[in-house]
């Protein structure tokens, strides 16, 4: 496995060393020796199943409240979605801002979120599935989200966007004084 780090600190995709014969492929997925190094220390305590069945379907940006803040892994097992990591970290020397990513089937990366950072994707073709790992158990009460049109964020969408949950729209914006979450 190759960890790529990207421009957020602590966000990195995760390329897989892919085995191939004629009976098809074989990867891994997770190695928890290969996270410790790297410096990933907690344990995935909840998996999560998403399928989406329309291209331009968006998701986020989702996160957790402190004391109930999470570290994910998504991985792309069908389709395609540009995944999308939000950095709202107080402190944090890339604080609002975001960086997307093409994970696919094909590509068979995977991108790793600290805690503090709110995440979001797109699905790029119909019958997208996401599979997530989380260092924390969902939280009804501690959950949060941002507006994908937020202008304090300057978010811009890989592709059209034409479904949306009636929750991800009702998100406020954030007010001009927000200074990230304190983790």
């Amino acid at each position: 496995m190759n960890f790529i780090r990207t421009e957020i600190e602590g966000v990195y995709l995760i390329e897989p060393n892919v085995l191939h014969d004629d009976r098809g492929e074989f990867f891994r997925t997770y190695d928890e020796k290969l996270f410790f190094d790297m410096g990933f220390k907690k344990k995935f305590v909840q998996h999560n199943h998403s399928n989406n069945f329309r291209k331009g379907t968006w998701r986020g940006f989702h996160y957790q409240l402190p004391p109930y803040a999470e570290t994910k892994l998504i991985q792309c097992v069908s389709g395609k979605v540009y995944d999308v990591v939000l950095d709202i970290r107080k402190g944090s020397g890339t604080f609002l801002q975001w960086r997307g990513f093409e994970l696919s089937a094909l590509n068979k990366l995977q991108v790793i979120i600290p805690e503090g950072c709110a995440h979001g994707f797109l699905t790029m073709e119909d019958d997208a599935v996401l599979v997530y790992h989380h260092t924390q158990f969902y939280n009804k009460e501690a959950e949060a989200g941002i507006r994908f049109d937020d202008p304090m964020i300057k978010f811009k969408m890989a592709a059209e966007m034409n479904k949306i949950s009636i929750r991800d729209q009702s998100y406020t914006f954030l007010q001009p004084d927000f200074k990230g979450i304190d983790l």
